[in-house]
């Protein structure tokens, strides 16, 4: 298990390469759902999601050891936060893409210097392609969320949160392979385990919903979801055993609903993220979570969007 002062620890050494993102606010979601709404804006991160904070901390113990050379496997995200570390630290990276990754995602990547490797479409193909090149070349795959490192890289996003809101009641969480929420996990039940975390999926990217409901990891087939970030097959072999001690609950959300959370984001409060972090959003104007006159702290995870998807994320009002 990660312990808080490992998050501490990463929060510490990640302070050169990670923002403090603000907290936004919305009068209007607060009267939509009757509770005060708190937007952790990861979406201004560096890169542009909270992966950096998870990729800087792994980077950085990866060169401690004495590594000249890093890999990932990405399409996304992680992919352009490793190569962003890589680039800071003077070392060279590579990141393994899809055959179809789009012209965007390959240019972010590339303009910190990353090297691009495409193979296959699957993650299944991605990742053992992305440890062979380490390994060939004596360097240190860093993968996207299940490892000790890279869980307290993210948990830093829960210390901030209670430093931010210290009357938090409710913290919502996108789940994806597990890493933000298993890191939040691990740093807020430490610091206040009053404190309740409600973790949300795409309703056709249920792995960690299942999973937590049987008790045991559980795979999924291929699915596609808007939340294209969230789409994972199962939650991982480290992350799942903190999900499955410490979290509160798990709703799902449709795509409908994360297209209308989507949609009042963009409009109403003039941030541009992704579908994925839109889920949070989707929760709690839904009435998911249940809940009313609670302070509620949602993570907007990422905004690396494309401008030009934009209008088929947006619901049809």
């Amino acid at each position: 298990m990660v312990t808080l002062e490992d998050v501490k620890k990463a929060q510490l050494g990640n302070k050169e390469f990670v923002h403090y993102t603000p907290m936004l606010t919305s009068a209007q979601l607060d009267d939509l759902c009757g509770n005060r709404v708190f937007l952790k804006a990861e979406h201004l991160q560096k890169t542009g999601s909270f992966k950096i904070r998870g990729a800087a901390n792994k980077a950085q113990e990866a060169v401690r050891q004495g590594a000249q050379y890093i890999t990932a496997a990405s399409s996304g995200n992680h992919g352009q936060a490793v190569a962003y570390m890589a680039n800071k630290l003077g070392i060279q990276a590579t990141i393994v893409i899809p055959e179809d990754a789009n012209a965007v995602k390959i240019a972010a990547i590339e303009a910190y210097n990353g090297k691009i490797v495409k193979c296959g479409t699957t993650s299944a193909e991605r990742i053992p392609k992305a440890m062979e090149i380490a390994a060939q070349n004596d360097g240190v795959f860093i993968p996207p969320y299940d490892d000790p490192y890279i869980i307290a890289g993210q948990g830093t996003v829960g210390i901030e949160i209670l430093e931010q809101v210290p009357n938090a009641e409710i913290i919502v969480v996108p789940v994806g392979g597990g890493g933000l929420i298993s890191g939040i996990l691990s740093a807020v039940k430490q610091l206040n385990p009053k404190i309740k975390v409600v973790g949300v999926e795409p309703d056709t990217a249920n792995d960690t919903f299942l999973s937590f409901q049987t008790g045991e990891i559980t795979a999924i087939p291929a699915t596609t979801t808007i939340a294209d970030g969230l789409r994972t097959s199962q939650p991982g072999d480290l992350t799942f055993p903190i999900v499955k001690e410490y979290l509160d609950d798990l709703v799902l959300v449709s795509e409908e609903e994360i297209k209308n959370a989507f949609h009042f984001i963009v409009e109403r409060t003039k941030q541009v993220i992704e579908p994925s972090s839109a889920v949070t959003i989707a929760a709690i104007l839904s009435g998911k979570l249940n809940v009313e006159d609670k302070h509620i702290v949602a993570i907007l995870s990422g905004g690396n969007v494309d401008l030009r998807q934009i209008n088929d994320f947006m619901s049809k009002k």
